[in-house]
């Protein structure tokens, strides 16, 4: 049920892309900002206490990690995984550099998914946002339906799969790590977000309730 949610998020994100027009994309700014305060909340209330049962120092040495795996990700995908992305219509090949940098982004997301904690639904409110604009860019930029669609289904593929590959005994042996990078992989993304959710990176009221009611909406769940 886990992996078919996670596919439908991507699903979901797609089907809306296509309903929006390019002013209406405007409007995702808030909900941007409202995904990046519920991912960062719940990484802080659900990841961070999980691995505090390694020693301190090597809980920040995997998170640091996580936070430049990230940023070395992002020269590739040029910040897609936190809805910021420039396509260009004269490129018509698969973007495999994009694709391989998202899926590594979307794959490491699905290992802290379990039972005992609700990141899920952390990802799932980030996922649906990202899709969307990944979507449109991707439409914008007249790549064809097919490879479209071909790669929005990858993408949808990945989180899944790392969900799937944690139940793996071998990778059980390293989950704390690869969640302290998970962890630092999210707090990256959450606080970028935050940061360039904002025309000129000021925040305006509508803004600054939006985040407030994502940190206090993870804190309730």
């Amino acid at each position: 049920m886990v992996y078919i949610v996670l596919f439908l998020a991507v699903a979901i994100g797609y089907l809306i892309a296509e309903g929006l027009k390019a002013r209406e994309m405007k409007q995702l700014t808030i909900y941007l900002a409202f995904s990046g305060a519920f991912l960062l909340s719940m990484t802080i209330l659900e990841l961070l206490p999980e691995v505090f049962e390694m020693p301190t120092e090597r809980i920040g040495i995997f998170i640091m990690g996580g936070i430049l795996l990230q940023i070395c990700l992002e020269f590739f995908s040029k910040g897609a995984e936190h809805g910021h992305i420039h396509l260009h219509s004269d490129k018509r090949n698969f973007p495999w550099l994009l694709f391989i940098s998202l899926a590594i982004h979307a794959l490491l997301e699905g290992f802290p998914i379990s039972e005992e904690n609700n990141i899920l639904i952390g990802i799932l409110v980030h996922k649906i946002p990202v899709a969307i604009i990944l979507s449109f860019f991707f439409i914008k930029a007249k790549y064809s339906r097919t490879v479209t669609i071909l790669f929005m289904t990858l993408f949808a593929l990945m989180t899944p799969l790392g969900s799937w590959l944690s139940t793996f005994e071998t990778l059980q042996t390293y989950h704390t790590e690869i969640t302290a990078v998970v962890i630092g992989i999210f707090l990256h993304v959450s606080t970028t977000i935050l940061y360039e959710s904002s025309k000129d990176h000021k925040f305006n009221l509508a803004k600054l309730i939006t985040i407030v009611l994502g940190f206090v909406l993870a804190y309730i769940i």
